[in-house]
């Protein structure tokens, strides 16, 4: 099996175990349950007890708890592609002549990137709380077909304002909830959407800014050797012209941590970049991402026991109502941005 398929099916189980995370993280049945109790079941007879209490545990402090596991993940690829694009690529492109502006603008987007990651997770995603949810519930109008009035979060003793949701790994309900992100370990709700969207922007301009200039490195690298001229001779004694895959194969060889980084930051790119377009749609019309499956019957709240704080089964799903809080674009993007605050009663 060659570099190039090796490559390939490691960046693809990487990737399908980062979106499976994202994806029924918080959940209570996940496939990750599925396999672990079988392989538990398997192995169960010859696993000391101490040992699979320790992996209950541990799974469920990684899934169900607040963990900042996700954010040193994140703080630790982030380092090696900047580690591995300050140490090799900056200074092949510094020989190609590249401006030190060009060079410079991966570093100026960290810094803008940092910012958001950090107010993501430090910022309050709109806590309800006592003091809070008699302003909280005049933002909003119940659509009773999502969200109905007079519903109380059985956990949190208090009534649920419409749109919000009570995070099982926050343990909190949560003012416009979207959903809970592992990778800043906090919910993304009313004010902190803003720093959410701003971070995923600028996490794709991030890898696609490296990706394009490590290609352009490795482009003039290849042009300048002459490689695409050349010939080899292949296992039957035949010369052969130098082909695409022969090139890639080069590469690798030549620059494996250089490939490897820019196929990851490629890969990355695009499952970022899909996920930050699906963001944006939900911002421009009024929408989170609780309400868009919601609105399309994935979520049964009443048939499902394991969840205890909604209590309506969404009915089957009705386009004319499905952006029941959209405003138009402006003020859509103006509610992100400048999200509502709860109304603040004055003493008499």
């Amino acid at each position: 099996m060659d570099f190039l398929t090796l490559f390939v099916i490691y960046v693809a189980v990487v990737l399908t175990c980062i979106a499976l995370v994202c994806k029924y993280s918080g959940q209570q049945q996940t496939p990750f349950h599925t396999i672990f109790n079988a392989v538990a079941k398997v192995f169960a007879p010859i696993t000391p007890k101490w040992l699979q209490k320790f992996s209950q545990w541990a799974l469920h402090r990684l899934f169900h708890q607040r963990s900042n596991m996700f954010i040193y993940v994140h703080l630790l690829l982030e380092g090696a592609v900047y580690a591995e694009f300050t140490y090799e690529v900056f200074g092949y492109c510094r020989d190609m002549d590249t401006t030190l502006t060009s060079l410079s603008v991966p570093y100026i987007l960290l810094a803008f990137k940092s910012s958001f990651f950090y107010l993501c997770i430090k910022r309050d995603p709109g806590t309800v709380t006592k003091k809070k949810v008699a302003g909280q519930l005049q933002i909003y109008p119940y659509d009773k077909r999502l969200f109905h009035p007079g519903v109380a979060c059985p956990t949190c003793q208090l009534v649920k304002p419409a749109r919000s949701k009570h995070c099982r790994v926050c343990n909190r309900c949560v003012q416009r909830f979207d959903h809970h992100c592992v990778w800043v370990n906090n919910c993304i709700g009313s004010q902190n959407t803003r720093y959410f969207l701003l971070y995923l922007f600028s996490l794709c301009a991030m890898a696609g800014d490296i990706a394009l200039l490590t290609a352009d490195m490795l482009l003039h690298a290849v042009l300048r050797s002459g490689l695409l001229r050349s010939s080899y001779i292949d296992e039957h004694g035949l010369q052969q012209q130098a082909g695409p895959l022969f090139v890639v194969q080069h590469l690798f060889l030549s620059f494996p941590r250089i490939i490897f980084m820019l196929g990851f930051l490629v890969f990355v790119f695009f499952l970022l970049a899909g996920y930050a377009l699906f963001h944006t749609y939900l911002a421009l019309v009024n929408q989170t991402s609780n309400e868009w499956y919601k609105s399309r019957g994935y979520v049964c709240q009443h048939c499902h026991p394991s969840t205890t704080a909604d209590h309506f089964c969404s009915p089957a799903p009705d386009q004319s109502k499905r952006h029941y809080y959209s405003r138009g674009l402006l003020r859509n993007l103006g509610e992100i941005f400048f999200p509502p605050q709860p109304v603040q009663k004055k003493d008499n």
